[in-house]
């Protein structure tokens, strides 16, 4: 009799601890449902500090219930998952599994960083995608020592304006400004480097972010070049447009006599010579050019309304150009 007791107590104890254990996962699986539906993304930045921070963010930012009991739920349901540096996209209202699948998967977006841009433009861009700050990406950009060991070339001393190399990256949001320019100088490493062996770097970037834009056409891109090695042989004034735009840090329509006002060492119509330093980033094509620059007698060039250009070699056959690419943007006007 006593030793039928012990059973039913032993029994009895065995119930309870199971409604016990039932109880437990029960509340695991209450805690880990899905929160009300949220209207907006979440974005993490998740730099491989395990699961357990990201989901204590993911709880702060009330995507989840509660940290512990996702934690606990993996346990129950053994779960192989290792975040991997990036960011995430989530949302409010996500089941627990929507949850974890958003783990396994880094945002992708491509963002253009388009030729031609300086820093500023470049900049303003990032923060408008997200990516990260304007102010971090200018002041970065204009620290080299913070770049000294990324790459194997040497970098300009006051700022890495033209050695930026525009692409279309993958950028998703809060993505740091610091990794955004070590990815576009090791592009610059990868692309450039290779092809400029023995060539002054800064000076071939300097010229070529001009030939940027300058020259609309791939294929004027050399003969440009050739007209800014003739006049600086010449010590003729380059008279770009360009570097006075860069000087503004506006990109805009000058209007007529503006060039010869804006006082600055980069104003090529003022200051004889290059400009103190490139004025964007240029492409591999505006740098191939700069590298062999076309040989001809040009000094002097005017845009037409189908983006090539009118070459001449005097001042007098330059007035004559001018008259005759206005004519044509007339004839195009509405």
């Amino acid at each position: 009799m006593a030793r039928n007791k012990g059973c039913i107590a032993g029994l009895a104890i065995i119930a309870l601890l199971g409604i016990g254990l039932a109880t437990a996962v029960g509340s695991v699986f209450v805690r880990t449902a899905p929160t009300p539906r949220g209207t907006e993304d979440v974005f993490l930045r998740l730099s491989g500090q395990g699961v357990r921070s990201a989901l204590n963010q993911l709880e702060e930012k009330g995507v989840i219930r509660s940290a512990d009991a996702y934690a606990m739920r993996m346990r129950i349901q053994p779960v192989d998952l290792k975040v991997r540096e990036g960011t995430y996209k989530f949302r409010a209202g996500m089941s627990y599994d929507d949850v974890l699948k958003a783990l396994r998967t880094p945002v992708r977006r491509m963002v253009r960083l388009p030729e031609g841009w300086w820093i500023a433009r470049t900049a303003a861009r990032l923060e408008a995608e997200g990516v990260c700050k304007a102010e971090d990406y200018i002041r970065l950009a204009n620290t080299p020592a913070e770049f000294k060991d990324v790459v194997d070339f040497p970098l300009p001393e006051r700022s890495l304006e033209g050695f930026l190399f525009p692409d279309t990256y993958d950028l998703p949001p809060m993505t740091p400004a610091k990794d955004v320019i070590t990815m576009q100088l090791r592009a610059f490493e990868r692309r450039v480097i290779p092809v400029a062996k023995g060539q002054d770097l800064e000076r071939i970037v300097n010229i070529a972010a001009m030939v940027e834009l300058e020259a609309a056409l791939d294929e004027e891109r050399p003969r440009v070049a050739g007209v800014i090695t003739n006049r600086i042989k010449k010590r003729m004034t380059l008279d770009i447009d360009a570097t006075v735009l860069y000087a503004l840090q506006e990109w805009k329509v000058l209007g007529p006599g503006v060039v010869r006002t804006v006082k600055s060492p980069y104003n090529t119509y003022l200051n004889r010579g290059l400009p103190p330093g490139p004025i964007g980033s240029p492409g591999l094509k505006s740098i191939q050019a700069a590298m062999n620059p076309e040989s001809h007698p040009y000094l002097f060039y005017v845009a037409r309304p189908d983006r090539s250009h009118i070459f001449t070699t005097n001042y007098a056959d330059h007035r004559a150009a001018i008259r005759r690419a206005r004519a044509e943007f007339r004839e195009r006007a509405p």
